[in-house]
């Protein structure tokens, strides 16, 4: 397989992963107490967190296999 078409392959599944990592965080993030430093703790392990499923994904586009 091409790298043009592992890239546009891995784009396509981290866009359709992010959008439904984005739609859950949002759902999820509806039962957080609204204290700032719950929100906060979420918040912030959520928008740390979406980038550690990605990492084979983008370690396989880069690949040259």
């Amino acid at each position: 397989m091409s790298a043009r078409v592992r890239k546009f392959i891995g784009l396509v599944a981290i866009l359709a992963f992010l959008t439904f990592y984005v739609v859950a965080v949002i759902s999820l993030g509806a039962f957080i107490p609204e204290h700032w430093g719950a929100q906060l703790a979420f918040y912030g392990v959520a928008g740390l967190a979406w980038g550690f499923p990605l990492f084979p994904l983008i370690t396989w586009m880069n690949s040259g296999r």
